[in-house]
């Protein structure tokens, strides 16, 4: 089910199961916020490119994400009618084509409709959980994951987390994401980035690339980057993304945070925030290191993607991190809130061209290798057989 109409993260793990899973096994269809016929959703435009799925254009209401009540309300009396009509429909074609499993995300509109069309025609629900499962949780969620068939978590630290609030372990599984590598060459010029922001040829140059709110550790990268500078005066920061309010409701502008604090910590000539961007893999080229210190991360597609453009990776040992990024290997981790190690570990691979390279080489071998499409479908479908036939 695909109830959003954007195309996200969680979107994108989603659709490269749905291409990579074995045809001679499964028959997929999807369920599809498609839009209007002459303005198609972001969503209807990337699955309508994979071969053998067949599309159900469904309607599934107002969202309630980021929404009050009195707007989810307000659109709930237009739109609802029309989307009980089309799930009610939706709902008899699952049965007609006797399909089997209902596989959704934790969005809201996913997992109660999912769950509620499961129990309606007799298919198993699986929800996938793309977040670090905690209290905030809507309760309709988390009602719907405490009835599902199974729960996925995209890493064994969401699956610990999803179970430590209750819900029973032997129903609570974890397949790590994906990428496809092919997408990604490590031998694209980035010139073009350092000459867009004035950054010498030779200038160290880091990247974070996210959302911007607290979990994702701008604040504590700032915080170690003043003593990488007292190090290496000419090091760089590229901050790459815009605010997310979802992450920090009511706390106003992270971007400004940050600016703030870059201008108290004496960095402004050091960072630079470039806003929103999606020429990533020109970013990525143009670094030579990428830093994420992101708490409790659920799993980190950007950290898979700067691997597979062969760049080291500082991150923390924290979350899901530690199962994309061995340290060490792929990269260097330090622990939580332990500045001084964060900014030890920047300063040595600025300091250690070769060991960058060796980094690089491991992290696109491993992704190659290991956080492939086809080793992701692979997992997914022995717990579809298992749901299926026990």
């Amino acid at each position: 089910m695909q109830s959003q109409a954007y195309f996200g993260a969680d979107s994108l793990i989603h659709s490269l199961l749905m291409r990579y899973l074995d045809r001679g096994a499964f028959d997929l269809y999807v369920a599809c916020n498609a839009g209007p016929q002459n303005n198609r959703s972001a969503s209807y435009c990337a699955l309508s490119d994979i071969p053998e799925l067949k599309i159900r254009p469904t309607l599934f209401g107002p969202s309630v994400n980021s929404r009050s009540k009195t707007e989810i309300a307000r659109e709930a009396i237009f739109r609802g009618i029309p989307a009980a009509g089309s799930l009610l429909s939706l709902a008899g074609f699952i049965r007609n084509s006797k399909i089997d499993i209902i596989h959704c995300t934790e969005k809201p509109r996913d997992a109660f409709f999912g769950f509620l069309l499961s129990r309606l025609t007799g298919a198993k629900c699986v929800i996938q959980v793309h977040v670090k499962a905690d209290r905030w949780i809507s309760p309709l969620v988390q009602w719907s994951m405490r009835h599902a068939d199974a729960l996925i978590g995209v890493s064994a630290f969401v699956a610990e987390a999803i179970i430590g609030m209750g819900f029973r372990a032997d129903k609570v599984h974890f397949v790590l994401n994906s990428i496809d590598i092919s997408g990604w060459s490590p031998e694209e010029d980035g010139s073009s980035i350092r000459q867009e922001f004035g950054i010498p040829a030779g200038a160290p140059l880091l990247a974070v690339i996210s959302r911007l709110f607290y979990w994702k550790g701008h604040t504590e990268l700032l915080e170690a980057l003043a003593q990488v500078k007292a190090a290496i005066p000419s090091v760089k920061l590229l901050i790459v993304g815009e605010d997310d309010p979802r992450g920090m409701p009511g706390r106003g502008s992270f971007t400004a945070e940050l600016k703030s604090l870059a201008n108290d910590l004496d960095l402004t000539g050091q960072v630079i925030f470039t806003g929103f961007r999606r020429d990533i893999h020109k970013i990525l080229a143009a670094s030579d290191i990428f830093t994420m210190p992101s708490f409790e991360e659920p799993f980190g597609m950007v950290y898979l993607e700067a691997m597979a453009m062969k760049r080291p990776v500082i991150a923390l040992d924290s979350g899901g991190t530690p199962e994309v990024i061995e340290n060490g290997k792929s990269g260097l981790l330090s622990l939580p809130q332990d500045i001084e190690q964060l900014a030890t570990n920047i300063v040595r691979l600025i300091n250690n061209p070769a060991l960058r390279l060796e980094m690089g080489e491991y992290g696109r071998q491993r992704v190659g290798q290991y956080f492939t499409s086809h080793r992701m479908a692979c997992d997914i479908e022995r717990i579809y057989q298992q749901l299926v036939f026990g």
